[in-house]
């Protein structure tokens, strides 16, 4: 009797581990991601619904793209069926998990991603005029997976399933549908506020504004408006306060027609940081942030005009605090903090009327605290007395706008970062020149001079350094020795252009060189594996090679290495550009 259930044991152990090695069987292994196949009955009557689910599992820190909206190219997840033989089974629309948000520095927004492990689910009918049968279904997987440093797209080939019809349908699914996700968008992390939640959060968030350190320069033109209003009275005093609520509400406004525009032509909504997509406005913001700056370090005045001081009696008083609060509106944009960005994303969820009243009530909230100092003119009394302090207070403040400048540069892409910073410094000279090189005692005709000279020389700059930097005509890769050694051993050869950023000469070179057309047809004809070789930091690879292997100095130095010589082909200098074109012409074509 022992040995007869010790042998039942045996078996039923071996038939348990022969099913779990059936199981893992099944998984398939492509790059960084796990993934298998499992049905949700054993087998389907004719007319049945039943669904394949696709089970994933993907390295720490890797995901798929969840919406084809993302990515360039629209390389998000994507599940496709392809029936094999007759066609009896009608796929429905995949159900994809809900996904998470991460922000993408090399896209410049937020995304929505799945990772981790997760599982997509594939619906489908078997047609009623089907018989007995057996389907074999392909789904193949396509798309991108990324990392916070790198994107690749493997050939994952597809899953095979085997679809059993026959009549009686099994009655225990393995898994239960779930309901579809809706199309994933940035407004889905704020939809599930309640209204009455939200709308304080947009009054706070409007209200928040007023402490943000980009309104700070022109606080005290606001403040020195509402003290001259209320010496003429409780009457003028409120009328001006309302005109200029009514500009930051102008401001708020346009933002909300804007998004009914969209939402009504292009079926899109406007996001609260969509403008920081846009790399002129990113970059004009942040020269903004810098002259705003020097203004608070001094080394210029903003003189303030009757029409804004409230001197005037004509109707210029009015315009004027209009296009004060409109100002004062559009300089909080480049320091709203979160909780702003979050009230202006449940807008885009909601209804139009709703989204319009919810970006009003924003510019209420900022506008509120000046409606009140000015309905109250007796509360401008307990406002603190001006001394050392204030001028103080200013220029940190002028420090904080620069950190702020930085960090809307360090958003731009890569390629315009440094022509930014290059303009930001010739911008700053020559608001210097503005400023500080004549006194307001100076006669007329010399203050327009230095100052047409000054504006003459900014526009200069921006036509030096702002336009966007055209596409290399070279297809330079990393250093990489493995992938020289590569080249090397296929006889194949390779031009290495040894730079550092910290090089200005290596830009001359990029710009009087390899800007050439012939230069780069030849690169191209020949087979020439071009290598940017960055030597910026002194343990790059490159670096290390420079000194290690080629033995030069420093750079620029550009090197090429031609099959069958031993001694590579060198240039040290700038303008070796016919040179470098005579020793591609002497390779071979590839």
């Amino acid at each position: 009797m022992r040995i007869r259930t010790s042998g039942i044991l045996i078996v039923f152990a071996l038939l348990s581990t022969g099913a779990i090695a059936a199981e893992v069987s099944q998984r398939q292994k492509i790059n960084v991601v796990t993934f298998w196949a499992e049905q949700q009955f054993d087998t389907v009557s004719p007319g049945g619904k039943s669904a394949v689910a696709i089970h994933f599992e993907l390295e720490k820190d890797w995901h798929f793209y969840a919406s084809a909206d993302s990515p360039p190219g629209g390389m998000n997840l994507k599940l496709e069926p392809n029936e094999q033989g007759t066609k009896v089974l009608s796929f429905g629309k995949p159900i994809f998990p809900k996904p998470g948000w991460i922000y993408d520095d090399a896209l410049g927004k937020k995304i929505a991603v799945i990772g981790d492990t997760f599982t997509v689910y594939l619906p489908f009918t078997v047609s009623e005029s089907s018989g007995e049968k057996t389907v074999v279904v392909d789904i193949g997987i396509v798309g991108a997976v990324c990392s916070n440093t790198q994107c690749r797209v493997p050939d994952f080939g597809s899953v095979k399933v085997e679809v059993k019809i026959k009549v009686g349908e099994s009655i225990r699914p393995k898994f239960t549908l779930p309901e579809p996700q809706k199309s994933p968008a940035l407004t889905d992390q704020w939809a599930d506020y309640s209204v009455w939640v939200a709308l304080v959060l947009a009054f706070v968030a409007g209200l928040s504004l007023n402490i943000m350190p980009c309104v700070w320069p022109v606080l005290p033109i606001i403040v020195m408006r509402l003290v001259e209003q209320a010496k003429q009275g409780k009457n003028k005093s409120i009328v001006m306060g309302l005109a200029f609520c009514t500009g930051v509400l102008l401001f708020f406004a346009c933002l909300a027609g804007a998004n009914i525009v969209l939402k009504l032509v292009y079926n899109t909504t406007l996001q609260w940081g969509d403008q920081f997509r846009n790399p002129v406005f990113v970059a004009g913001m942040a020269m903004l942030m810098v002259v705003l700056a020097l203004f608070m370090f001094g080394l210029f005045t903003i003189t303030v005009p009757s029409s804004i001081s409230g001197k005037s009696g004509s109707g210029k008083g009015f315009s004027g605090a209009v296009g004060m609060g409109f100002l004062a509106a559009i300089l909080s944009t480049p320091c709203s903090f979160a909780i702003l960005a979050a009230a202006f994303a449940w807008a885009q969820a909601q209804p139009l009327g709703l989204a319009t009243v919810a970006i009003m009530v924003i510019g209420i909230g900022m506008a509120t605290p000046f409606a009140v100092l000015t309905a109250m003119p007796a509360l401008l009394s307990k406002t603190p007395r001006p001394g050392r302090w204030m001028e103080l207070f200013k220029q940190t403040i002028g420090f904080v706008l620069l950190v702020i400048a930085v960090k809307l540069i360090a958003a731009l892409p890569v390629d315009r970062r440094i022509n930014v910073l290059y303009f930001a410094v010739a911008l700053g000279f020559c608001v210097w020149m503005w400023g500080g090189w004549v006194s307001f005692a100076a006669p007329a005709s010399r203050r327009w001079a230095v100052r047409i000279i000054a504006v003459a020389l900014a526009v200069a700059a921006g036509f030096m350094f702002l336009p966007a930097p055209k596409p290399s005509l070279i297809n330079w890769q990393k250093y990489d020795s493995a992938v020289i050694k590569q080249a090397q051993d296929a006889n194949k050869p390779v031009l290495m252009d040894f730079t550092a950023d910290w090089c200005l000469n290596c830009v001359v070179v990029d710009k009087k060189v390899y800007v050439r057309k012939d230069i780069a047809d030849l690169i191209k004809q020949k087979g020439v594996l071009a290598i940017k070789a960055d030597t910026t930091v002194s343990d790059y690879p490159a670096t290390i090679a420079l000194k290690e292997i080629y033995n030069e100095p420093g750079v620029p130095v550009n090197i090429l290495l031609v099959p069958g010589q031993d001694e590579p082909k060198r240039w040290r200098g700038l303008s070796f550009g016919d040179e470098l074109k005579s020793a591609l012409e002497q390779l071979k074509n590839q």
